[in-house]
């Protein structure tokens, strides 16, 4: 389907003018011809109450469009041409509007509640009739989709959630290419999210390819979000292309390992914390040892067999790696 511009149909006042003026002529028409009833007034009498009875048919070509609207037109089923630029418009008064996404309300911006306004039915009862608005946004829009619940490339559950940014580019692929193409993007946001998710594990693993070239690397959910992000854009943007929409960008708003094994990971990352700090005060006190033993031997401080420095670099550790301040013994005896 390829989308027509309609450019030419700026017309809307000089419409609405003309119309306000054959119907100021026909009531004078009509007065003259009550007012001096003849053969000839008979005729202009019949033309004058005609034009009263259909001349507001025009009106209904009337449309009116704001900056970063679209209207896609129908003539008997059959699709006429798109206007999109702002200004006052007339239009066949038989044209129809499609927008098959009118009453469609997802978790974004630019969904809003339509207006409602009570009308009373013939039994006296008062009814409530939704007006519905069939322009299409050209604006930026941004789609917060549910958070999902999904397996990273290790089988552990992970909840995330994305945001992505789009807008119509082609309106006549995104009303007729697809059933609903609000409904069409949020399904499609969903399934890209799963395929990309499952390639990365939560957080750096060994032995794990998400590139797709034979080698592992460091890629993960938590430390690669841009470059996830990417991919699951690129991934929206392929599946939604016939849809005439545009993926301008795709971002990482929630990302947690889901409740069942938070826990778990929690005491996982905890222990993964403290075996690091351990690695560390155990270098630190192995140098800090070393450093000690060769400034005694340099200066010729205390000369030491290898059982004394063996029971030095003992309690030195001891005291460097505990959790708690060292309570010393003083040896007021011999050493030997």
């Amino acid at each position: 389907m390829e989308e027509k511009i309609l450019s030419n149909k700026k017309h809307g006042m000089a419409v609405l003018l003309l119309t306000i003026l054959l119907y100021v002529i026909a009531c004078l028409g009509l007065a003259i011809s009550v007012s001096l009833y003849n053969t000839a007034e008979a005729v202009l009498l019949s033309v004058c109450v005609a034009y009263l009875c259909l001349g507001w048919i025009p009106l209904l070509g009337l449309r009116v469009l704001k900056p970063k609207e679209a209207l896609v037109l129908t003539l008997f089923g059959k699709y006429v041409g798109t206007i999109k630029d702002e200004g006052f418009y007339w239009v066949n008064p038989f044209c129809v509007a499609v927008n098959p996404a009118a009453k469609t309300r997802l978790n974004q911006s630019g969904d809003v509640r339509t207006v409602s306004a009570p009308v009373a039915n013939t039994n006296g009862e008062s009814v409530s009739v939704e007006f519905v608005n069939k322009k299409l946004s050209l604006k930026i829009m941004t789609l917060n989709n549910n958070k999902q619940k999904v397996n990273d490339c290790l089988g552990n559950p992970v909840e995330i959630g994305i945001a992505v940014i789009w807008r119509i580019v082609d309106t006549a692929k995104a009303v007729f290419n697809v059933d609903n193409y609000k409904e069409f993007l949020s399904l499609q946001c969903d399934a890209a999210l799963r395929n990309i998710v499952r390639i990365y594990p939560y957080d750096v693993a060994p032995g794990i390819d998400t590139t797709g070239d034979g080698l592992a690397d460091d890629g993960s959910l938590r430390g690669s979000s841009e470059i996830v992000a990417s991919r699951i854009r690129d991934e929206i943007q392929e599946r939604v292309a016939e849809a005439g929409i545009e993926i301008v960008e795709a971002r990482i708003t929630y990302l947690a390992y889901a409740t069942e094994i938070a826990a778990v990971m929690l005491q996982r990352q905890q222990a993964s914390a403290i075996i690091d700090a351990r690695k560390m005060i155990v270098d630190g006190a192995v140098g800090m040892v070393e450093m000690a033993l060769e400034r005694l031997n340099e200066h010729g401080t205390v000369v030491l067999d290898e059982e004394r420095k063996a029971a030095m670099v003992s309690n030195l550790l001891v005291v460097l790696c505990g959790n708690r301040d060292a309570q010393p013994v003083v040896n007021s005896g011999s050493l030997y």
